[in-house]
């Protein structure tokens, strides 16, 4: 059974940091990119990084480049994702997703991040 577990998220001040973890089981995680999307209130969800299943290559949206890096543990099928100088238009729902085709897709559940003062 394939599970994407997300953690991490929370509250946190504008200028603050976090770290979200998402832990992946019942696939093959090594062969697979692992990317974090978010999703506001009233708007599509949007890629925010993606990692190749090597980690060797990394990609950012433009909001977060300079601010977020996404790591990947492949011993502990774990994603990770640091966040750090958090803004207010950060506050959404984060979501992990495992990918090796386009019909070959995994997500979690998502993870509530917050920033507000």
């Amino acid at each position: 059974q394939v599970q994407l577990v997300e953690s991490g998220g929370g509250l946190v001040q504008p200028g603050g940091s976090l770290r979200l973890s998402c832990a992946a089981s019942g696939f093959n995680f090594n062969s697979y990119a692992m990317s974090w999307y978010r999703q506001a209130p009233g708007k599509e969800r949007e890629l925010v990084a993606s990692s190749a299943p090597a980690g060797d290559n990394t990609n950012y949206a433009d909001s977060v480049t300079g601010r977020f890096t996404i790591s990947r543990d492949n011993r502990k099928s774990t994603v990770y994702l640091h966040m750090n100088s958090l803004k207010p238009e950060d506050t959404a729902v984060y979501y992990c997703k495992a990918a090796r085709s386009i019909t070959d897709a995994y997500w979690g559940s998502g993870t509530q991040v917050t920033v507000s003062s």
